[in-house]
């Protein structure tokens, strides 16, 4: 054999070591590949899963927009119900009527014939202390208000008289302070005087007409008149 044949033999390498080298490679490529998958399988494992993650949120946000939607939802309910109770309220003074004193005592009644009085009495004296509060009977416009009878003569004293819609009158005499004026307009049940002994007066008391006009000498009986409306004196 010549040299450069034996020299050229020499430097292929032999098949049973490449056959291992490649076994070696492979294994070592396996190894890799196996380790990189277990950890990437261990990561996948410890990581939040995003699709529960996004669907959590959305639940979350949901709820929060229904609790807003239903506290709006209550406060606008009860926004509505006060609506309709002022609304009532209001209803019930418009067409309500009540006696224009607390706690007294009746005196001298409609008709009643007397040296007080140049003719029979005009209407329900209501006898109560010096400044009791005065109410309007029901709910109208001022038409009268001042001294001398507000027009009707000295014996009523301060005195105010309310036009109602119906067209009836309310008047309140002998005050000792009034506290409305003419044009205004008032509620049933407001505070319109405080209660006096003024005028042609025996007492403190506070007396008091329904009339078919704004003046007198159309009086008709107070305590039948309140009675048709349901208010019993």
């Amino acid at each position: 054999m010549s040299k450069r044949a034996t020299f050229q033999h020499s430097r292929r390498p032999s098949v049973s070591r490449v056959r291992g080298a490649v076994v070696a490679a492979g294994l070592g490529t396996t190894m890799v590949l196996g380790a990189g998958a277990a950890f990437a399988a261990g990561a996948a494992a410890s990581a939040p899963d995003a699709a529960s993650l996004v669907n959590t949120a959305a639940a979350e946000s949901v709820a929060k927009q229904a609790t807003v939607q239903g506290k709006a939802a209550q406060v606008a309910k009860q926004a509505v119900a006060k609506k309709a109770a002022e609304a009532k309220k209001a209803a019930n003074l418009a067409t309500s009527w009540e006696a224009p004193v607390s706690h007294y005592q009746l005196s001298a009644s409609f008709g009643n014939d007397g040296s007080r009085w140049a003719h029979k009495h005009s209407g329900q004296d209501f006898a109560v202390p010096i400044g009791t509060r005065v109410e309007a009977a029901h709910s109208g416009v001022v038409v009268k208000a001042g001294p001398n009878g507000g027009g009707d003569g000295p014996a009523y004293g301060n005195a105010i008289v309310i036009k109602h819609s119906n067209g009836m009158y309310s008047q309140y005499a002998h005050l000792s302070q009034i506290d409305v004026r003419i044009g205004q307009a008032v509620q049933t049940g407001e505070k319109i005087a405080l209660s006096g002994n003024t005028g042609n007066s025996s007492g403190p008391h506070l007396h008091f007409e329904i009339r078919t006009t704004a003046n007198y000498g159309s009086a008709v009986n107070p305590v039948m008149f309140l009675q048709k409306e349901g208010v019993t004196v």
